[in-house]
């Protein structure tokens, strides 16, 4: 049986959801203002793993994953700009989707944006209003009173004296406790027309928490299976969409929320203060996307992530030791991985890994494993199996050869290494001074070779060669 890590209990439990044979996913997604960087890859992969995992066990998915297409940061970067929010928005939404799409990670099965939820919105905030959670302030935004909501802190496990450490009310702001946080902020004079939604309580827009409240009661009901997202979303963001949600429509939210952990950059926070901040699109100009998919896989969902350019090396060259074990010319493309086969010791024991709430490093050992036996026997069914164990993963669905040759080299890594033809050209000029017993020249070239990343295997068909 899957067994996931419940935030909310901070234990493990029996994966049972509400529905037998259904799951109903919910992943909190990106604010589009800018390109998605690296801490967005990690939730974004791990959320891919969490739902490609739930359908390869059996279970039907219905898997939401929502986009922020208004807020304060995104207005404020289009007037920077000049340009239109809508522009804005469309323009991130494209370049997330390249990145997604080059990762590997699948489509959701619906991807709302906060704009079209806003009448869904309005309407929790009036339920909330009227149950006396929610409160008019002077200055014309709507308030949740966080201390009204019995069991506020249960997801952190933290009381309200703890969350509250550190709090400040900001001058005229119109709260009536720190904690409360806005539902509906009231429009200003000199925000674009198109940030402007009609209300009860008059123009305005939503409040960032109340989004995710509101699309998630609408594609999933009011009580779903699993939420997700980053560390970072626990405080306040989950625990402001469960007082919003139970507090309109009572009984449970979420009955397993699942956190991904923080991801570092050489041991210190990721931050464009520090200078360490990469986007997706940066990386991938030195990596192949599916040496990020591995890396991030290797390590587990909720403990931190540390990235640096020694831990992507150490990915790549392990994925080209999984490509190398596959036979010349496996294309994964031209022949699709397969189902997995369950009964064999290898396949148990990567089912079991990834029903031990998606323990990912010992399933990727899995593939390790089952890359040796087939580099030792050459076994049909074992490279069968690494395949499709590996398909499930997102992992080895490229053309063995063409990765092999290529060395999973990003764009301007690939721009600046030496052609295949340029190769080919010199492993024959190898060949002929080896014909011509010129074994110095030989000796030459394939150190000169080795030196722009590209090995040479000699053998009883000629010369073969592959990027290290």
């Amino acid at each position: 049986m899957l067994r996931i890590h419940n935030t909310l209990t901070r234990r493990k439990e029996d994966f049972v959801p509400l529905e037998p044979g259904r799951v109903r996913m919910y992943v909190c997604g990106i604010t589009v203002y800018d390109y998605c960087h690296i801490g967005h890859a990690r939730m974004m992969l791990v959320f891919d793993l969490v739902a490609r995992w739930l359908r390869a066990s059996g279970y039907g998915l219905t898997y939401v994953r929502n986009i922020t297409d208004i807020d304060d940061k995104i207005i404020r970067r289009a007037v920077q700009n000049g340009e239109t929010i809508g522009a804005l928005t469309t323009r991130f939404i494209a370049a997330m989707h390249e990145d997604l799409d080059a990762l590997g990670v699948l489509r959701p099965d619906h991807e709302p944006r906060a704009t079209e939820y806003v009448p869904q919105m309005l309407d929790i905030i009036g339920l909330l209003e009227k149950k006396g959670l929610a409160y008019a302030t002077p200055d014309g935004d709507v308030d949740y009173a966080v201390r009204r909501f019995e069991g506020y802190g249960k997801l952190s496990g933290k009381s309200l004296d703890e969350l509250r450490a550190g709090e400040r009310v900001a001058v005229g702001d119109g709260k009536q406790d720190p904690l409360d946080f806005v539902l509906w902020k009231a429009a200003k004079p000199d925000e674009p027309a198109e940030a402007k939604w009609a209300s009860p309580w008059g123009a305005g827009r939503p409040g960032w928490h109340i989004e995710c409240s509101a699309m998630s009661s609408a594609l999933l009901g009011n009580t779903f299976d699993i939420h997700g997202g980053g560390a970072d979303l626990q405080v306040p963001h989950h625990e402001n969409e469960i007082a919003q949600s139970e507090g309109a429509h009572g009984g449970t939210f979420v009955r397993y929320w699942m956190h991904n952990g923080f991801v570092r950059v050489d041991d210190e926070k990721m931050s464009k203060s520090l200078g360490n901040f990469f986007t997706i699109r940066e990386v991938l100009e030195r990596y192949d996307p599916e040496v990020l998919r591995l890396f991030v896989l290797r390590a587990h969902y909720r403990s931190p992530l540390n990235y640096s350019d020694a831990h992507l090396d150490d990915a790549r060259a392990s994925l080209l030791r999984l490509y190398t074990a596959l036979s010349t010319g496996a294309a994964g493309a031209a022949q699709p991985a397969g189902e997995p086969d369950w009964t064999r010791p290898d396949g148990v024991r990567f089912r079991e890994a990834m029903d031990d709430d998606f323990n990912t490093p010992v399933a990727v050992s899995v593939l390790f494993e089952l890359a040796g036996e087939v580099n030792r026997s050459r076994d049909a069914a074992a490279e069968r199996q690494l395949r499709a164990l590996a398909g499930v993963l997102g992992l080895l669905g490229g053309d063995r050869d063409a990765v092999v040759r290529g060395g999973l080299l990003g764009r301007a890594r690939t721009a600046d290494r030496l052609s295949d033809a340029d190769i080919d050209a010199r492993v024959a000029q190898r060949t002929e001074a080896k014909k011509a017993r010129r074994f110095d020249e030989a000796d030459r070239l394939r150190a000169e070779l080795l030196e722009q990343g590209v090995v040479l295997e000699d053998g009883a068909g000629g010369t073969r060669w592959r990027r290290a």
